[in-house]
């Protein structure tokens, strides 16, 4: 055995079915594609997810995955937390000596009635009030 005369095993292959070639054939007339329907036109091509005309099981899901790359800022209530007001600067290092926060908060906004009198103190871009 070498290259040049290697061959299939006797039965492995079969010769390409013909279609549309006379009734003779067994595969003449509609050519294997039965009677009338979406399926035996010319041009037919099933769409990815159709499922013939109801609606698909993709749009019937619930949308789910979505999450936003804006970074909201953590809201501390000025009123509430009165050690924030008495800080002589503002800034993210001052507010975490004076009020828990997680390693993750990155921007700090300061909500409630006072707040906008800290505004002259803020020394940090990532402290900022609410109102102008």
């Amino acid at each position: 055995m070498s290259l040049h005369n290697l061959q299939p095993a006797p039965g492995s292959t079969h010769p390409k079915k013909r279609v549309g070639r006379g009734q003779g054939s067994g595969t003449g007339k509609t050519a294997g594609r039965g009677q009338k329907g979406q399926k035996s036109r010319t041009g037919y091509k099933r769409k990815r997810g159709f499922e013939g005309g109801q609606m698909p099981l993709y749009k019937r899901l619930p949308k789910v995955g979505f999450s936003s790359k804006v970074v909201k800022p953590y809201a501390i209530n000025v009123d509430k937390v009165k050690a924030i007001a008495e800080l002589d600067e503002i800034t993210l290092e001052t507010i975490r000596s004076v009020y828990k926060l997680s390693k993750s908060v990155t921007k700090v906004k300061l909500i409630g009635s006072s707040a906008k009198e800290l505004a002259a103190k803020i020394k940090d871009d990532a402290v900022t009030t609410s109102g102008k």
